[in-house]
């Protein structure tokens, strides 16, 4: 790969984890703090953000895979989002709130599969390369998850006006991007053109019980995006009942998570020779369990330290599971299809598990609030309880074995 684009791809990596991580973990707290949501409500902002990766993978198979080239397409996404950005920050009401971030949701989620296409396609060894220009999404968020604690306005609207002025630069950037022109070509049927194509790496067994096991890990995965922040918050309020809140600079804690995420993410090519797929998710599955104990069980008066521990975890946590399974799905698939192929594992994580997840943290939340007082160990641990399931059937019937499933166009060769 040329220096150009390598340094081409970083941008574009730390572009897109720098609007993502400028409000998504702390929209909880401002929709609690400023708009006076319940738990519900906010689950049901995060749940918009699913429902659009629903949509995304069926978008990116009409657009990115066969009409148009993924770098224009990433740039009127970016600044339709920056738009209705515009408008979102206006909006006072909770529930009127839901429908606006899902029209900001509808333009980022196409962003997330389409940055990862973009990257590969420009690859000649993802397992290799791919860390490396994907850390730098890592390091973004951390700048900006720092900038956001340092400031003290996780519970402000600032969080997406920092996100919108983002968006509108990426969106120019984008266009400078190399060119990555559709893979498909030929005539289409209704579900090429909704990219089904890419289901059939379902009928493989190692597949399909990789792609269960990430829509179930998903459920647990949205409790620590969308109540993990507050429930910090909480634990220190109660150690620190007379200190101003934003004092505790939750969000520069809560980097440390990305922090860990940016060293794992480089011992990737060495765990994939040393550990292989399997292990490398099962690790992956371990740490969810653990941190989710410990959030359960911290004190930030007396065990403060198991917080830190937490979100340390956080980087083997999404590395050895999430972005291992990126670089899975992707030798799994063929040439022709891998921008669809992207898209479906985005539909099984970020779209149905984490849509289900959303929902089920804010019922839980409510569930455990008396006096608008959260039981948060009981909260944290139903998450756990799920992650344990998903190891346990995850263990017992995935059995990779390291076939590649190729296009129907393309010509496998070798001795008869």
């Amino acid at each position: 790969m040329k220096l150009t684009t390598r340094i081409q791809l970083s941008v574009m990596m730390f572009l897109l984890f720098s609007v993502w991580g400028a409000w998504y973990g702390q929209m909880s707290k401002y929709l609690f703090t400023q708009l006076h949501a319940t738990g519900d409500q906010v689950g049901n902002a995060y749940t918009a953000f699913s429902l659009a990766m629903l949509v995304a993978p069926f978008f990116i198979g009409l657009i990115a895979d066969r009409y148009f080239a993924a770098q224009k397409v990433l740039g009127v996404l970016n600044l339709a989002g920056a738009a209705i950005l515009f408008f979102l920050i206006r909006e006072k009401d909770a529930d009127a709130f839901f429908w606006q971030i899902l029209a900001y949701c509808l333009t980022f989620a196409p962003a997330m599969s389409l940055t990862t296409s973009i990257a590969m396609q420009h690859m000649k060894n993802p397992e290799k390369e791919f860390p490396g220009i994907r850390v730098l999404g890592t390091v973004a968020w951390i700048v900006i998850t720092n900038i956001v604690g340092f400031l003290g306005i996780g519970d402000q609207v600032a969080i997406f006006q920092i996100a919108m002025y983002i968006a509108l630069f990426f969106g120019l950037f984008s266009f400078t991007l190399p060119d990555t022109p559709p893979k498909a070509s030929g005539s289409a049927s209704v579900g090429q053109i909704l990219g089904v194509d890419a289901f059939k790496l379902l009928k493989e067994r190692s597949f399909a019980i990789f792609f269960i096991s990430s829509v179930l890990i998903c459920i647990p995965l949205s409790f620590y995006y969308a109540m993990a922040n507050p429930s910090v918050t909480d634990a220190y309020k109660a150690a620190y009942p007379t200190a101003d809140p934003n004092s505790f600079k939750i969000e520069n804690i809560m980097s440390l998570g990305q922090a860990s995420e940016f060293f794992f993410m480089l011992m990737i090519p060495l765990a994939f020779t040393r550990l292989g797929v399997k292990y490398m998710l099962v690790v992956g599955l371990v740490a969810w369990i653990i941190r989710f104990l410990l959030f359960g069980y911290g004190d930030a008066a007396s065990a403060n330290w198991m917080f830190y521990i937490a979100f340390v975890l956080h980087g083997v946590c999404y590395d050895f599971f999430f972005v291992t399974g990126q670089i899975y799905t992707d030798n799994k698939a063929g040439e022709r299809i891998k921008s669809s192929a992207q898209g479906l594992i985005t539909l099984a994580t970020y779209g149905i598990g984490m849509g289900i997840g959303s929902k089920l943290a804010g019922i839980v939340r409510d569930m455990y609030t008396v006096n608008d007082q959260v039981d948060w160990t009981s909260f944290w641990l139903v998450p756990a309880g799920i992650a344990a399931v998903v190891l346990v059937l995850f263990v017992l019937f995935f059995n990779d074995r390291k076939k590649t499933v190729p296009a129907e166009d393309e010509l496998v060769t070798g001795p008869l």
